[in-house]
């Protein structure tokens, strides 16, 4: 298993580190990976802060590609938006594809990937 770690919880361990003790287990197994998306959401505040050290670390990280099938997305979106799951940004929903693309789960603080998980069947780790 592969984990496609979220921006929202790379801001958690940097910031309080309230689930620090998960991701510390998921980078200890091996089993993180990033895409750009994560990266350029990342990436900016902390060259800001001048945290060279973490972007170099975070590069490091095993990157999957981005394969975007905009037709996908926009038939995620229709999915979305009949179920009842509005308010789910294009990052998100590409952040999903690729999950899925790669069969690799999401680890997520963002309420939307529970909602992803429920409409597109997006592996959410729990």
């Amino acid at each position: 298993m592969n984990v496609l770690v979220d921006t929202s919880i790379w801001i958690d361990y940097f910031r309080t580190g309230d689930n620090s003790k998960e991701l510390d287990a998921l980078i200890d197994e091996n089993i993180v990976v990033t895409n750009d998306i994560i990266l350029a959401e990342l990436v900016p505040y902390l060259k800001v802060k001048k945290q060279d050290k973490v972007v170099e670390l975070l590069y490091e990280i095993k990157r999957i590609p981005l394969d975007i099938d905009w037709n996908e997305i926009v038939a995620f979106q229709v999915e979305c938006l009949k179920s009842g799951a509005n308010g789910v940004g294009i990052p998100d929903l590409i952040i999903a594809q690729n999950a899925k693309q790669h069969d690799y789960t999401v680890y997520s603080l963002d309420k939307h990937f529970k909602l992803l998980n429920q409409v597109l069947q997006v592996n959410v780790y729990a």
